[in-house]
């Protein structure tokens, strides 16, 4: 009769099989860095394009930080670096679903399948690989912008949040896309998804403050999570450190995770039924 606790030799199986599970889902994610950092061009447009638009941003519009009502900010060009966050790292999670449609395109996602390889691993490796360079592009944009003077005024402490936010960026809008590629299986139908991605952007706060919206534009804004995502680590940049713009960095994109992800994993599991 079974007593509910394993046996010795079941433990060791067990936490032998975790291991490789999690070596497993190390290596997928090692293996989709180094897909991105070997072909360049699948990087740079996620890091210029943002650039581009903050430095037109910053250049058209900065004397409007004079209209009523427009929060308190040294220059335009600070109110931009939460947004070219947002913007770089969707565009990076959108190449990461299109690589992952791509190993379906060619074969080689059949081939991980043929291998004992643990199945989870394969979507778990893509979207750390995802994470990890959400984390880089937050990063990256916060340094560059700070020698044309935008002071991050939460200090290191923030620069930690919007580094990490930029990853949990890249993870939960990264299971949306990986969702998309297992279930398509098309690169071209993953980055299809970009323009609707970027317009849901432009519905938001990441261009311009809410303060100074108004009518349905307003109201739309006000119901987009990525409004309150962006500000979240706006005020941390403009304003300082503070719980309230901590939590709406961070749980924000967790809370889309856990729809993303889920599909995720729904979408591996109904492409595993039909090989």
């Amino acid at each position: 009769m079974s007593t509910g606790t394993l046996t010795p030799r079941a433990e060791f199986a067990h936490s032998a099989e975790a291991s490789h599970a999690w070596s497993q889902t190390m290596a997928m994610s090692k293996r989709s860095i180094i897909a991105i950092v070997r072909q360049p061009a699948l990087i740079i447009p996620s890091l210029i394009f943002p650039l581009f638009f903050a430095a037109l941003g910053a250049s058209s519009f900065n004397r409007a930080t004079q209209l009523p009502g427009f929060p308190k900010v040294d220059s335009f060009l600070a109110l931009t670096l939460a947004a070219s966050v947002l913007q770089g790292v969707i565009f990076g999670s959108v190449t990461g679903g299109a690589a992952l449609a791509v190993d379906i395109e060619t074969g080689f996602f059949d081939r991980l399948l043929a291998s004992p390889t643990s199945r989870v691993s394969i979507l778990i490796g893509r979207l750390a690989g995802n994470a990890l360079f959400g984390c880089i592009e937050a990063l990256f944009f916060t340094l560059v912008m700070i020698p044309f003077g935008v002071n991050i005024r939460s200090g290191p402490a923030g620069i930690a949040v919007i580094t990490l936010a930029g990853g949990l960026i890249g993870l939960s809008i990264g299971g949306f896309m990986a969702a998309m590629a297992l279930r398509t299986g098309s690169a071209e139908a993953v980055q299809g998804v970009f323009p609707l991605l970027f317009v849901s952007m432009f519905f938001s706060s990441a261009f311009f403050p809410r303060e100074t919206m108004q009518g349905i534009y307003r109201t739309i804004a006000n119901y987009n999570p990525l409004s309150h995502l962006y500000e979240g680590m706006r005020d941390l940049v403009i304003t300082g450190w503070s719980f309230d713009a901590m939590l709406k960095s961070l749980l924000i994109p967790i809370g889309i995770g856990c729809v993303s992800i889920p599909l995720a994993l729904l979408a591996l599991r109904r492409r595993l039924r039909a090989v």
